[in-house]
């Protein structure tokens, strides 16, 4: 006589897919006898005025008028305040051959790049200056600097 083909592995592996097909079918009769009408208004959802999901509609009393034009996008305008802050400093370094230096902000102790280009006049190390300040490529620069009487 010959063995069977079946071992127990191969039996538990096909009751677990008969299973497996028993529960699907069983789902999927669940849901035929539990259907919803489906329409429209069963679909939609509300956000309340608490930012909540809800099935109900809000109450149009609640309602609050938003003028569209006062929002705004993006980072709101500065205000100028008509001249831009001069600032005073000393010249800490200038080297004349490559036509930049740093200069030392009086009140903060910053130090910001110069330019030659951004000079009104000729300026040497040491000498106190007024100046503004311009956003650069690697920060703040120093623009329009000129010599100021010592303080």
């Amino acid at each position: 006589m010959a063995k069977s083909q079946e071992t127990f592995n191969k039996k538990e592996k096909e009751k677990k897919r008969l299973r497996k097909k028993q529960d699907k079918l069983a789902k999927r009769e669940e849901r035929k006898a539990n259907k919803s009408s489906g329409d429209l208004d069963s679909m939609i959802a509300y956000v309340d005025e608490n930012g909540m999901i809800t099935d109900t509609p809000p109450d149009p009393t609640k309602k609050k008028k938003i003028n569209a034009k006062s929002i705004e996008i993006g980072i709101p305008r500065q205000e100028d305040d008509g001249e831009p802050a001069i600032r005073t400093g000393r010249v800490e370094f200038f080297n004349h051959d490559k036509g930049f230096g740093f200069i030392k902000e009086k009140d903060t102790q910053e130090k910001y790049f110069v330019h030659i280009n951004g000079t009104l006049e000729d300026i040497q190390e040491g000498d106190f200056v007024s100046f503004d300040l311009e956003k650069g490529m690697k920060g703040m620069n120093a623009v329009e600097v000129k010599k100021v009487p010592k303080p």
